[in-house]
């Protein structure tokens, strides 16, 4: 089966993990600190705290923020439930902004009439989450004016957008937010198996988050009260257990090695998917705008299923048939029915999430994939549309 995306690893990935095994420390020890210092080579960043995961991320970016009920933060449809859900869970409230029709990332425009639309209305904006979706950075030099303009905290849920550049910085993520989150699923850019990170230049920021990744302990003489000994911690409020071990961070920290690698083989499917695709009745690939360097975490490409006589469903079918595995990213959270239910989010409200998500397919692209498989990948689709089913 070809999945839509996968893990690469090789066997200096597996002597790394085996080191750790054989080593007195399994978690909590040397080899997090060594993974934080090449995701801070890698941002720019002065700081970097490794999690769990990717949603773990992005929890303790809402807690160390100090979002809570009665707050305001918008983020975009389209994206992973995981983005509008960090949100939910300080009891903040979720708003959504409609993607742009040609990256499919927040719409700067569109952002700024909210923002304006709430402040009419004496309501502020805490925070916006941009999402630099399928590897194609958004438009953060407006995104930070905006920003700027009317004084909300800024985050980049990176997860799909490690080793992209804009402007021609690979670095530019953290020169733009407050914080930056990261994700290390095995259908991720690089993989520590499960895992996340939270990327930020503030000390005390990055203080918090190592206190509340680990249940709240503190043991800082600065904070602690009478120590009672070597042994003495203090919890001073609720944290949680988010961190992340040894084993997957000597994996993480061996991806990156090969993070330029890996994003080099997936350029290079990207433009032989385009270079087929880019000119067939029907279908619409991803643009990249300029100054622009896609990572294609995913390859999303657009069908105009009206104007075919196969549906989305059917050609999911067959092509899962076909041992081909596709992906859609993503169903627009503002039809999930938990968002709908409680803000009343109705169809209609994000034109530009629906018709996207009513067209786009995830095809196959991680390093491994080969010539064969993606000439054979592109030899089906193409008969299941020619034949129309």
């Amino acid at each position: 089966m070809i999945s839509y995306g996968k893990q690469t690893i090789n066997q200096s990935d597996i002597d790394s993990v085996i080191k750790i095994l054989k080593s007195d420390w399994l978690t909590q020890g040397p080899a997090v600190e060594n993974f934080e210092n090449g995701l801070k080579n890698v941002f720019g960043s002065k700081y970097a705290c490794a999690v769990s995961n990717g949603t773990a991320a992005l929890h303790l970016v809402a807690k160390v923020l100090n979002w809570s009920s009665g707050d305001i933060i918008l983020t975009t449809p389209n994206t992973f439930l995981a983005t509008a859900n960090c949100i939910e869970y300080v009891g903040a409230a979720v708003d959504f902004v409609d993607i742009n029709d040609e990256n499919f990332t927040i719409d700067v425009n569109m952002l700024e009439e909210k923002i304006i639309s709430y402040k009419n209305r004496g309501k502020k904006i805490k925070a916006v989450i941009a999402v630099d979706y399928a590897g194609h950075p958004c438009d953060w030099k407006s995104l930070k004016k905006i920003a700027d303009r009317y004084e909300f905290q800024l985050i980049n849920d990176n997860c799909h957008a490690l080793g992209a550049s804009y402007n021609g910085d690979s670095r530019y993520a953290i020169k733009y937010a407050n914080f930056v989150t990261q994700s290390f699923h095995p259908v991720k850019m690089i993989t520590t198996g499960e895992g996340g990170a939270v990327i930020t230049n503030d000390l005390e920021s990055f203080k918090k988050l190592q206190v509340l990744r680990s249940h709240g302990i503190t043991k800082d003489p600065k904070v602690i009260g009478n120590s009672h000994g070597p042994w003495y911690y203090e919890m001073h409020e609720i944290g949680y257990n988010y961190r992340i071990t040894d084993i997957q961070c000597a994996l993480g920290s061996n991806q990156i090695k090969r993070l330029k690698q890996f994003v080099l083989k997936r350029r290079k499917i990207a433009e032989t998917y385009r270079d087929y695709f880019s000119n067939i009745i029907n279908i619409k690939t991803p643009s990249q705008g300029p100054n622009i360097a896609h990572a294609f975490h995913l390859y999303p490409l657009q069908i105009n299923f009206k104007n075919t006589k196969i549906d989305k469903k059917t050609l999911f079918k067959k092509l899962f048939n076909n041992k081909i595995n596709l992906q859609v990213h993503y169903i627009p959270i503002h039809l999930q029915p938990y968002y709908k239910n409680k803000y009343g989010f109705s169809k209609g409200e994000f034109p530009n999430a629906e018709k996207f998500y009513e067209q786009e397919i995830s095809l196959p692209i991680y390093p491994k994939l080969n010539r064969n498989d993606q000439t054979y990948i592109i030899s089906i689709i193409k008969q299941l549309l020619d034949n129309d089913g």
